[in-house]
């Protein structure tokens, strides 16, 4: 995450134009009680800030259902969230004030879903990112599971949405469709044009173009990965390569 964004991040004026649960969070973080302006709505708030807090509130609330944060989740983290060395302690105090809140994460949920009403490819890019934190110690457990899946409906994604983005992470062996969110009865020509169209709605390029930060980027990178090597796999089986 670049300087500038965490300058935005801790500053006191984003909270108000965030507003909700995500503003009072950041408004905390820049040491003050945040209530919202009548404009608060009026104002568009910076997608970059709204993509990084929705993973900090949501990660650390996913830590927190299993009932303790464990070195491995916070690494996890930041490793999705690239945080320059002198901002480490923002990003923890941030953290820790996420896992504090007495808002539940289906308010953070809610309000990340109606931010990005518009842009719902951000939303499976949060739930990603959140996947990647998830299984930081090698696996995905059935609370975390569960959380996720939560919040997916909170997003408003359909179980298929789900099923397609999970598969990437769970790495079922045997079904590289699932990646795609394909059916197996599908011809090659209907697989290869869904291929290229999970391609185009993966392809890092837009990430960058929409002016999102570095770990949106990253995530967008692994995600198209995965699609590319169910992709051919499947090549492989039908013989099409």
């Amino acid at each position: 995450m670049s300087a500038s964004l965490w300058g935005k991040i801790g500053g006191a004026g984003v909270g108000l134009a965030i507003g909700g649960p995500m503003g009072a969070l950041l408004g905390a973080l820049a040491g003050h009680v945040l209530i919202d302006g009548e404009d608060a709505l009026l104002r568009r708030p910076p997608r970059d800030v709204v993509f990084t807090t929705a993973l900090v509130a949501l990660s650390a609330k996913m830590a927190k259902s299993d009932g303790v944060v464990v070195r491995s989740e916070v690494d996890a983290f930041e490793r999705i969230v690239e945080v320059p060395p002198p901002e480490h302690e923002r990003i923890k105090r941030l953290f820790d004030l996420a896992k504090a809140t007495t808002d539940g994460f289906e308010a953070y949920a809610r309000q990340v879903a109606g931010l990005f009403a518009d842009e719902p490819a951000l939303l499976e890019d949060v739930l990603d990112g959140l996947f990647h934190i998830a299984k930081a110690d090698g696996a995905v457990h059935e609370r975390e599971f569960s959380y996720l899946k939560a919040v997916a409906r909170e997003f408003g994604l359909g179980d298929a949405d789900f099923s397609r983005i999970a598969a990437s992470h769970l790495k079922h062996p045997d079904d590289p469709y699932e990646v795609l969110g394909a059916d197996r009865r599908m011809s090659d020509a209907d697989l290869k044009r869904l291929y290229r169209k999970r391609v185009s709605e993966s392809h890092p390029d837009r990430e960058i173009a929409r002016g999102l930060p570095a770990e949106a980027i990253r995530i967008a990178t692994e995600r198209l990965a995965a699609i590319n090597a169910a992709w051919a796999r499947i090549e492989a089986e039908r013989g099409l390569t």
